[in-house]
Protein backbone atom coordinates (compact mmCIF):
# COMPACT_ATOMS: atom_id res chain seq x y z
CA UNK A 1 0.00 0.00 0.00
CA UNK A 2 1.04 3.66 -0.64
CA UNK A 3 -0.75 6.76 0.09
CA UNK A 4 -2.92 8.36 -2.81
CA UNK A 5 -4.23 4.56 -3.02
CA UNK A 6 -7.43 3.21 -3.04
CA UNK A 7 -8.59 0.66 -0.54
CA UNK A 8 -11.79 -1.46 -0.06
CA UNK A 9 -12.43 -1.52 3.85
CA UNK A 10 -15.01 -2.59 5.97
CA UNK A 11 -16.61 -0.08 9.03
CA UNK A 12 -15.64 -1.84 11.91
CA UNK A 13 -16.07 0.27 14.47
CA UNK A 14 -17.19 4.18 15.39
CA UNK A 15 -15.25 6.05 18.36
CA UNK A 16 -15.77 9.36 19.02
CA UNK A 17 -15.23 10.98 15.92
CA UNK A 18 -13.21 8.62 14.74
CA UNK A 19 -14.22 5.16 11.94
CA UNK A 20 -11.94 2.33 12.43
CA UNK A 21 -12.32 0.02 9.24
CA UNK A 22 -10.23 -3.09 8.46
CA UNK A 23 -8.35 -2.93 5.06
CA UNK A 24 -9.36 -5.64 3.10
CA UNK A 25 -7.15 -7.72 0.32
CA UNK A 26 -4.32 -7.05 2.51
CA UNK A 27 -2.05 -9.48 4.45
CA UNK A 28 -3.76 -9.28 8.39
CA UNK A 29 -6.66 -7.26 7.14
CA UNK A 30 -4.85 -4.26 8.68
CA UNK A 31 -6.66 -1.43 10.72
CA UNK A 32 -6.80 2.01 9.00
CA UNK A 33 -8.68 5.45 10.59
CA UNK A 34 -10.61 7.95 9.33
CA UNK A 35 -11.29 11.38 11.40
CA UNK A 36 -15.22 12.69 10.81
CA UNK A 37 -13.66 15.52 8.51
CA UNK A 38 -12.75 12.55 6.03
CA UNK A 39 -16.36 10.93 6.17
CA UNK A 40 -17.89 13.97 4.69
CA UNK A 41 -17.60 17.75 4.29
CA UNK A 42 -18.95 20.36 6.61
CA UNK A 43 -21.09 19.47 10.12
CA UNK A 44 -21.83 16.20 10.20
CA UNK A 45 -25.67 15.32 12.62
CA UNK A 46 -25.26 11.81 11.94
CA UNK A 47 -22.63 9.67 11.24
CA UNK A 48 -24.42 6.56 10.43
CA UNK A 49 -25.85 8.55 7.38
CA UNK A 50 -22.42 7.88 5.84
CA UNK A 51 -20.83 4.70 7.89
CA UNK A 52 -21.91 1.70 9.60
CA UNK A 53 -20.64 -1.08 11.07
CA UNK A 54 -20.11 -4.01 8.28
CA UNK A 55 -20.68 -1.71 5.58
CA UNK A 56 -18.30 -1.89 3.13
CA UNK A 57 -16.95 1.42 2.14
CA UNK A 58 -13.36 2.01 -0.41
CA UNK A 59 -11.51 4.43 1.04
CA UNK A 60 -7.54 7.04 0.16
CA UNK A 61 -4.91 6.30 1.63
CA UNK A 62 -3.63 9.72 2.91
CA UNK A 63 -0.82 9.22 5.55
CA UNK A 64 0.74 6.19 6.56
CA UNK A 65 3.56 6.41 9.71
CA UNK A 66 4.64 3.98 12.68
CA UNK A 67 1.65 1.26 11.71
CA UNK A 68 -1.07 3.86 11.52
CA UNK A 69 -3.02 4.35 8.16
CA UNK A 70 -4.93 7.81 8.16
CA UNK A 71 -8.00 7.09 5.29
CA UNK A 72 -10.33 9.49 4.07
CA UNK A 73 -13.83 8.44 2.56
CA UNK A 74 -14.86 11.53 1.17
CA UNK A 75 -12.23 11.95 -1.38
CA UNK A 76 -13.01 9.19 -3.39
CA UNK A 77 -15.01 9.90 -5.93
CA UNK A 78 -18.08 7.88 -7.23
CA UNK A 79 -16.41 6.69 -10.57
CA UNK A 80 -13.70 5.35 -8.39
CA UNK A 81 -15.48 3.97 -5.94
CA UNK A 82 -17.10 1.69 -8.78
CA UNK A 83 -13.77 1.17 -10.44
CA UNK A 84 -12.18 -0.25 -7.36
CA UNK A 85 -15.83 -2.78 -6.49
CA UNK A 86 -15.55 -3.92 -10.30
CA UNK A 87 -12.04 -4.90 -9.69
CA UNK A 88 -12.97 -6.34 -6.25
CA UNK A 89 -15.37 -8.71 -7.79
CA UNK A 90 -13.29 -9.69 -11.18
CA UNK A 91 -10.47 -10.91 -8.60
CA UNK A 92 -13.17 -13.02 -6.60
CA UNK A 93 -14.23 -14.23 -10.12
CA UNK A 94 -10.53 -15.35 -10.81
CA UNK A 95 -9.72 -16.39 -7.44
CA UNK A 96 -13.24 -19.01 -8.40
CA UNK A 97 -12.15 -19.99 -11.77
CA UNK A 98 -8.51 -20.97 -9.76
CA UNK A 99 -10.46 -23.22 -7.27
CA UNK A 100 -12.67 -24.55 -10.03
CA UNK A 101 -9.35 -26.03 -11.86
CA UNK A 102 -6.89 -26.50 -9.91
CA UNK A 103 -8.66 -27.77 -6.79
CA UNK A 104 -6.98 -28.11 -3.63
CA UNK A 105 -3.56 -26.35 -5.14
CA UNK A 106 -5.71 -23.16 -5.98
CA UNK A 107 -5.19 -21.37 -2.56
CA UNK A 108 -1.15 -21.89 -2.94
CA UNK A 109 -1.44 -20.55 -6.27
CA UNK A 110 -3.69 -17.60 -5.34
CA UNK A 111 -1.00 -16.59 -3.03
CA UNK A 112 1.95 -17.07 -5.34
CA UNK A 113 0.38 -14.46 -7.85
CA UNK A 114 -0.82 -12.20 -5.28
CA UNK A 115 3.26 -12.13 -3.70
CA UNK A 116 3.99 -10.80 -7.81
CA UNK A 117 0.89 -8.55 -7.69
CA UNK A 118 -2.97 -9.10 -7.84
CA UNK A 119 -5.16 -11.23 -9.47
CA UNK A 120 -6.63 -9.41 -12.40
CA UNK A 121 -3.52 -7.90 -13.86
CA UNK A 122 -2.49 -11.45 -14.11
CA UNK A 123 -5.52 -12.88 -15.82
CA UNK A 124 -5.77 -9.68 -17.66
CA UNK A 125 -1.91 -10.72 -19.02
CA UNK A 126 -2.68 -14.22 -19.59
CA UNK A 127 -5.28 -13.37 -21.89
CA UNK A 128 -2.54 -12.04 -24.58
CA UNK A 129 -0.14 -14.07 -23.16
CA UNK A 130 -0.31 -17.30 -21.12
CA UNK A 131 2.99 -18.28 -20.03
CA UNK A 132 3.28 -17.51 -17.32
CA UNK A 133 0.36 -19.20 -15.94
CA UNK A 134 1.38 -22.13 -17.55
CA UNK A 135 4.23 -21.62 -15.09
CA UNK A 136 1.73 -21.66 -12.55
CA UNK A 137 -0.78 -24.06 -12.82
CA UNK A 138 0.80 -25.93 -15.59
CA UNK A 139 -0.10 -26.11 -19.43
CA UNK A 140 -4.03 -28.31 -19.25
CA UNK A 141 -4.73 -26.32 -16.80
CA UNK A 142 -3.70 -22.86 -18.23
CA UNK A 143 -6.00 -24.22 -21.24
CA UNK A 144 -8.87 -24.33 -19.20
CA UNK A 145 -8.95 -21.28 -17.76
CA UNK A 146 -8.26 -19.67 -20.71
CA UNK A 147 -11.01 -21.38 -22.41
CA UNK A 148 -13.03 -19.84 -19.31
CA UNK A 149 -11.98 -16.43 -19.97
CA UNK A 150 -12.51 -16.26 -23.75
CA UNK A 151 -16.05 -17.77 -23.02
CA UNK A 152 -16.97 -14.84 -20.28
CA UNK A 153 -19.08 -11.77 -22.03
CA UNK A 154 -16.99 -8.71 -22.03
CA UNK A 155 -18.48 -5.89 -20.39
CA UNK A 156 -20.39 -3.88 -23.15
CA UNK A 157 -20.20 0.29 -22.71
CA UNK A 158 -22.82 2.70 -23.55
CA UNK A 159 -21.70 6.01 -25.54
CA UNK A 160 -23.79 9.02 -26.76
CA UNK A 161 -23.33 12.31 -27.94
CA UNK A 162 -25.76 15.17 -28.50
CA UNK A 163 -26.23 17.28 -32.16
CA UNK A 164 -28.10 20.25 -32.95
CA UNK A 165 -29.39 21.02 -36.35
CA UNK A 166 -31.39 24.18 -37.38
CA UNK A 167 -31.84 25.76 -40.71
CA UNK A 168 -34.09 28.44 -42.07
CA UNK A 169 -34.15 26.81 -45.68
CA UNK A 170 -37.37 25.80 -46.88
CA UNK A 171 -35.81 22.25 -47.83
CA UNK A 172 -34.58 21.97 -44.57
CA UNK A 173 -35.54 18.85 -43.42
CA UNK A 174 -34.49 17.03 -46.68
CA UNK A 175 -31.27 18.55 -45.91
CA UNK A 176 -30.86 17.23 -42.34
CA UNK A 177 -32.32 14.01 -43.11
CA UNK A 178 -29.38 13.83 -45.73
CA UNK A 179 -26.83 14.50 -42.84
CA UNK A 180 -28.41 12.11 -40.87
CA UNK A 181 -28.06 9.42 -43.05
CA UNK A 182 -24.48 9.74 -42.92
CA UNK A 183 -25.14 8.54 -39.30
CA UNK A 184 -26.13 4.98 -40.44
CA UNK A 185 -23.88 3.09 -38.55
CA UNK A 186 -25.28 4.58 -35.21
CA UNK A 187 -28.59 4.71 -33.38
CA UNK A 188 -30.11 8.12 -33.71
CA UNK A 189 -32.59 9.41 -32.03
CA UNK A 190 -34.78 12.51 -32.46
CA UNK A 191 -35.44 14.81 -28.77
CA UNK A 192 -36.98 17.72 -29.88
CA UNK A 193 -36.47 21.31 -31.92
CA UNK A 194 -33.62 20.21 -34.02
CA UNK A 195 -31.98 18.29 -31.36
CA UNK A 196 -30.49 14.77 -32.02
CA UNK A 197 -28.47 11.56 -29.54
CA UNK A 198 -26.30 9.62 -31.59
CA UNK A 199 -25.93 6.39 -29.70
CA UNK A 200 -23.45 2.92 -29.83
CA UNK A 201 -22.55 -0.16 -28.06
CA UNK A 202 -18.72 -1.44 -27.74
CA UNK A 203 -16.50 -3.58 -26.33
CA UNK A 204 -14.20 -0.82 -26.80
CA UNK A 205 -14.98 2.36 -25.83
CA UNK A 206 -12.35 4.27 -26.68
CA UNK A 207 -12.65 2.59 -30.33
CA UNK A 208 -16.10 4.06 -30.62
CA UNK A 209 -15.91 7.54 -29.00
CA UNK A 210 -13.17 8.01 -32.14
CA UNK A 211 -14.74 6.60 -34.60
CA UNK A 212 -18.65 8.76 -33.71
CA UNK A 213 -16.43 11.81 -33.19
CA UNK A 214 -14.63 11.46 -36.44
CA UNK A 215 -18.96 10.91 -38.11
CA UNK A 216 -19.63 13.80 -36.02
CA UNK A 217 -16.62 15.86 -38.00
CA UNK A 218 -18.05 14.68 -41.04
CA UNK A 219 -21.66 15.75 -40.50
CA UNK A 220 -20.67 19.10 -39.07
CA UNK A 221 -18.62 19.56 -42.56
CA UNK A 222 -22.18 18.26 -44.71
CA UNK A 223 -23.82 20.84 -42.68
CA UNK A 224 -21.48 23.86 -43.51
CA UNK A 225 -21.83 22.97 -47.21
CA UNK A 226 -25.54 22.75 -47.19
CA UNK A 227 -26.38 25.68 -45.16
CA UNK A 228 -27.49 24.21 -41.82
CA UNK A 229 -26.39 25.39 -38.60
CA UNK A 230 -24.79 22.27 -36.55
CA UNK A 231 -23.47 22.06 -32.92
CA UNK A 232 -21.97 19.21 -30.57
CA UNK A 233 -23.41 19.52 -26.86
Amino acid sequence: MEVGDLVSCIVDRIVGTVVFVKIQGQKGEPEGSIVFSEVAPGRIRNIRDYVVPKKKIVCKILRMSNGNIDLSFRRVTQKERKEVLEEENLSKSYEGILKTICKEEAEKIIKKIKEEGDLVSFFEEAKSDSKELEKIVGKDNAKKIIEILNSQKKKVARLKKEISMTTTKPDGITLIKKILSNLKDFEVKYLAAGRYTIETESEDIKSADKKIREKIEEAEKESKKLGVEFSLK
